[in-house]
C-alpha cells in the first residue's frame, strides 16, 4: 500500500516522497523557484539491480587470507553479517597491533548523504579515531590547488568559503568576466542540501540591472548567454595567459590602480618586471596571449579597457584549477582584480567558485550547525587528498608538498565509506593496480561501485531514504527532519549501526555511541546546537517539536557580505594573514620552496593540454568537467541520468567540423583514445563546443568489463587522464583536461554492464 509522503533533502534540493505502488514518488518542494531536474535520479536509490543486497568477502581473500587475489576480477562471496563484521574487526586488530594505527587509511569524501548525523565520513573518522586513528588525506578534488595557494597570497580560505554574495553583487556589479564560466549544471548543488536554489534568480536581476557578462570558455554554455553578453571561446588551459596579458594592458595604458597595489599588496613591481619582460624577455602584451589562447589581440586589450572603466567582477571556476599547474589561474585572477583595484568594493574585486557549487555566493548562516563530532586523531601521517595512488604503489617514498619533503606510509588496510575514488581519480588503471596492494579494504556502499567491487569485505549500507537524519547547510536557510521513507533494500544496514557493532567487538562501543541509537542522536545533535546558537537566532522548538513540524527556517545569513571590505578600509588595522599582512602578488615564502612548477608570482608554464592544439597524435583537449545529469557519480543509474546516454555510453560533444573531419555522425559509438587509455562513448555534434575541443562528464560508472574492446566501455573519462598533480606545492588533482583523438567505433559493441550485477557476473 502507498505510504504517507514525507519530507526530506538532498543535495540537489528538498522533497517529498512515499512508496507508491509503482515505484518511489518523488515530489521538489514547492518552495523552491528551480528544482533540480536531479531528483529524477532519486527513485533509482531502491533499484535492486545495483544495489549490494547482502555482506560480501572476496573469495580469494576469504581462502587465502589478506592480501591474495586479484581486487577488481574476484568474484564474491555472500556472507553472514556476523562473519563480515567478524572478519573485519579481526582484520583492524590485526594490522593496528601489528604495524600500527599509520598502517591504516580513512577514506571518505562526504558528498554520500545531505544528513549531519549519517554523514559518512564523520562516522569513519570517528569510529578510527575511537581505535587510536588513522592516516587520513588533506583536501579535496574539487579544489586542491586553491585551498593550498590562497594561504599564501590571501592568508585564508574565505573566497572559497565567504566570498561576496550575490545579493550584493546583483546590486552592484557592472560587469562580470567569467573565467571558466558560471554553469547552470553546478549551481543546482549544495553541500548538505539547498531549500532554494537562487543563483538563476540571481543573475537575473543582475542583468535587469544592466550587469553584463563575458565568457571565457572553450564551451558556449558554461554560462546560460543573452544576447548583450559575449562568448570568448579561448583555448583550454590558456586562462593564466590571457589574465597576465590583461594585466599588462592595464599598466601599459596606466589603467592601473597603483594607489591600491602600493597600500594592499606585496611584490607589484616584481610581477611588473615580469608581465614587461625585465625578467625573462618576454612581454607577455596581448600579441604573445593571442598567440597562446587562439584569440585575437584587439579582443584582450578591449576586454582590458572594459573591465577598468566598470565595477567588474573577476570570477574563476574551480574548474581551472584542476588542470596542470592549475595554482597559476587562481593565483593571476588575483593579481589582475589587485590591478583593476577593486577588491573589498561592493560587487567588484574576485570570486573562486561562483556557479560551482549553489552555495557559493549564497548567504551564509554566522553560526555552526549540528554536528556529529570525529573526536582527535592522534595520527599526524597525510597525504593530499589526489595522491592516493602515489601512497599505495610508493610506500616509505618521499615526495614534495607545500615546502615540506614528506614519506607515503606503508598502508595495510583501507577503510572506504561514503565516497567513490573511482569517480574522483585520475588513471583509473593505475588506481586498479594501486588496489591491488593493500592487505585488506573495507568498503561501506549501497551499490556496486567500482570502489566495492576492488574491496574485501563489503557490507550493504542503506541510502538516505532508508534512514532519519537532520538535513541543512552553512549556505542554506532551512534545516529539515530527513524522515525514512523506506525499509532498507535487502541486508543494507546504516553507517552507524555497522560502526557500533564493529565497536562492540574492538572494546570501543561506548566511546563510540555514547549508548544512544539513532534518533538518540539526532536528538543530543539538535539540543546541543541549539543551546549554543546565539539567542537571536536559537529556535524555540525543541528536538521532538522540530521533529514533528518537519522544517526550520533558519534566521542571520548574512546577504550583504563583501569580501576583503575591511581589509580595503583599513589594511593596517585588518591585516590579512599572510606574512606582509597584504596580497602577496609576490610570495616569499613560496619563493623559498625553489619550485620550478610553481614559481613566487602568477607565471605561464605552458601546460600539456594547450600545446600544439589541433596537431599531433592526440590533436583535441577533452574537458572532463562535472555532469548536468546526476552529483558526481551518484544514481548514474537513475532515469534522469540514463535518458542522456547515447546507445547506453556517456554523451560526448564535439563540434559538427572535428566530427566531420572524422566521419562521425550524431549517435555514434567512438573510441577515445589518450596516452593512457582508451574508452568508448556516443557522439553528441555541438556548435556550442570549440574547435579541437570535446567535452564529456564525469561521473559515468567505471566499466572495465571488456577490456579487449576498451579501458572503460561506458565512457568514464578518468581513465584517460594521467595521475599527477598540480606542482609540487598542491599535488592537486589535474582531471579536468587530456589530449585525445576521438574515432567513429564499428568493432565490438561491448554491452555496458555496470549498473546490474547480474549482468556483470554474467560478463565476468
Amino acid at each position: 500500500m502507498p505510504n504517507e509522503a514525507l519530507g526530506n533533502s538532498s543535495h540537489w534540493g528538498l522533497f517529498t516522497a512515499s512508496v507508491e505502488s509503482d515505484g518511489l514518488r518523488v515530489i521538489p518542494d514547492a518552495d523552491d523557484p528551480d528544482p533540480s531536474a536531479l531528483l529524477g535520479n532519486i527513485p533509482a536509490s531502491l533499484d535492486t539491480r545495483a544495489r549490494i543486497l547482502h555482506p560480501y568477502v572476496r573469495r580469494g581473500w576469504l581462502n587465502d587470507g589478506p592480501g591474495a587475489g586479484a581486487r577488481g576480477d574476484d568474484e564474491f562471496v555472500e556472507v553472514t553479517w556476523d562473519h563480515a563484521l567478524d572478519l573485519a574487526a579481526r582484520e583492524l586488530e590485526r594490522v593496528r597491533s601489528t604495524f600500527g594505527n599509520t598502517a591504516i587509511f580513512g577514506g571518505s569524501y562526504g558528498w554520500a548523504s545531505a544528513g549531519r548525523f549519517h554523514h559518512a565520513q564523520s562516522q569513519l573518522h570517528r569510529f578510527l579515531n575511537c581505535l587510536g586513528g588513522y592516516t587520513r588525506s588533506r583536501h579535496t578534488y574539487s579544489h586542491g590547488a586553491s585551498e593550498t595557494l590562497l594561504p599564501h597570497v590571501v592568508g585564508g580560505l574565505e573566497p572559497l568559503y565567504e566570498p561576496t554574495t550575490w545579493q550584493v553583487m546583483s546590486e552592484h556589479t557592472e560587469l562580470f568576466v567569467c573565467f571558466g564560466g558560471i554553469p547552470a549544471k553546478n549551481f543546482q548543488i549544495n553541500a548538505g542540501g539547498v531549500s532554494k536554489h537562487i543563483v538563476r534568480g540571481a543573475i537575473d536581476v543582475a542583468r535587469d540591472n544592466g550587469a553584463e557578462f563575458v565568457l571565457i570558455s572553450p564551451l558556449a554554455d558554461d554560462l546560460e548567454l543573452q544576447p548583450r553578453d559575449q562568448w570568448i571561446p579561448v583555448n583550454p588551459a590558456s586562462d593564466t595567459a590571457l589574465m597576465l596579458a590583461l594585466c599588462w594592458v592595464l599598466l601599459d595604458e596606466k589603467l592601473w590602480d597603483k594607489e591600491f597595489l602600493d597600500d594592499h599588496c606585496a611584490g607589484t613591481e616584481r610581477f611588473a618586471d615580469y608581465l614587461c619582460g625585465r625578467s625573462d624577455g618576454v612581454v607577455k602584451d596581448a600579441r604573445w596571449a593571442a598567440q597562446i589562447c587562439g584569440i585575437d589581440a584587439a579582443t584582450i586589450t578591449a576586454l582590458a579597457r572594459r573591465m577598468a572603466s566598470s565595477r567588474t567582477m573577476a570570477t574563476t571556476s574551480w574548474s581551472l584549477q584542476r588542470a596542470s599547474f592549475g595554482e597559476q589561474p587562481l593565483w593571476a585572477s588575483i593579481a589582475l582584480a589587485a590591478f583593476l583595484g577593486q577588491i573589498g568594493l561592493p560587487g567588484g574585486g574576485f570570486g573562486h567558485g561562483y556557479g560551482s557549487t549553489g552555495g557559493m555566493g549564497a548567504a551564509k548562516l554566522p553560526y555552526d550547525l549540528p554536528t556529529f563530532r570525529q573526536g582527535y586523531n592522534p595520527v599526524r601521517e597525510f597525504i593530499p587528498v589526489a595522491r592516493i595512488a602515489d601512497m599505495l604503489l610508493h610506500p616509505g617514498e618521499s615526495y614534495e608538498f607545500n615546502g615540506t619533503t614528506m614519506n607515503y606510509p606503508d598502508t595495510r588496510l583501507i577503510y572506504w565509506a561514503g565516497g567513490n575514488p573511482f569517480h574522483h581519480h585520475q588513471d583509473l588503471g593505475r588506481l586498479r593496480h594501486a588496489f591491488g596492494q593493500p592487505e585488506t579494504v573495507i568498503v561501506h556502499e549501497p551499490f556496486w561501485t567500482a570502489t566495492a567491487r576492488h574491496a574485501d569485505i563489503v557490507f550493504p549500507v542503506t541510502t538516505t531514504l532508508e534512514r532519519n537524519d537532520i538535513g541543512c547547510g552553512r549556505f542554506d536557510e532551512a534545516m529539515v527532519a530527513m524522515r525514512q521513507i523506506a525499509s532498507p533494500v535487502g541486508e543494507s544496514m546504516n553507517d552507524y549501526d555497522v560502526f557500533s557493532h564493529l565497536s562492540k567487538r574492538l572494546g570501543v562501543h561506548e566511546e563510540f555511541t555514547e549508548n544512544l541509537d539513532e534518533l538518540g542522536w539526532l536528538e543530543k545533535m539538535y539540543e546541543q546546537w541549539r543551546a549554543v546558537t546565539p539567542d537571536q537566532y536559537r529556535p524555540r522548538e525543541d528536538f521532538p517539536q522540530f521533529w514533528e513540524k518537519g522544517r526550520l527556517d533558519l534566521r542571520g545569513a548574512m546577504a550583504g557580505h563583501v569580501m576583503y571590505q575591511d581589509f580595503r578600509n583599513d589594511p593596517i588595522a585588518h591585516p590579512l594573514a599572510t606574512p606582509s599582512g597584504l596580497i602577496e602578488i609576490v610570495s616569499d615564502t613560496i619563493d623559498d620552496f625553489g619550485y620550478d612548477d610553481c614559481p613566487p608570482h602568477p607565471a605561464w608554464l605552458s601546460p600539456p593540454e594547450v600545446a600544439g592544439l589541433g596537431s599531433g597524435r592526440y590533436p583535441l583537449c577533452l574537458v572532463a568537467n562535472n555532469p548536468k545529469t546526476r552529483l558526481h557519480s551518484q544514481l548514474d543509474h537513475g532515469a534522469y541520468s540514463a535518458a542522456s546516454k547515447v546507445q547506453g555510453r556517456e554523451p560526448i560533444r564535439l563540434h559538427p567540423d572535428d566530427a566531420a573531419a572524422r566521419s562521425i555522425n550524431e549517435g555514434d559509438v567512438v573510441l577515445v583514445r589518450s596516452e593512457t587509455a582508451q574508452m568508448l562513448a556516443g557522439a553528441v555534434l555541438d556548435d556550442n563546443v570549440a574547435r579541437h575541443v570535446a567535452q564529456i562528464s564525469t561521473g559515468a560508472w567505471y566499466d572495465y568489463s571488456a577490456p579487449n574492446v576498451a579501458d572503460c566501455v561506458h565512457g568514464n573519462p578518468n581513465v584517460l587522464a594521467p595521475d599527477v598533480g598540480t606542482s609540487r606545492l598542491a599535488e592537486g588533482s589535474t582531471g579536468q583536461l587530456v589530449r585525445v583523438q576521438i574515432e567513429r567505433y564499428d568493432g565490438d559493441r561491448a554491452p555496458v554492464v555496470v549498473h546490474d550485477h547480474h549482468a556483470w557476473s554474467r560478463q565476468q
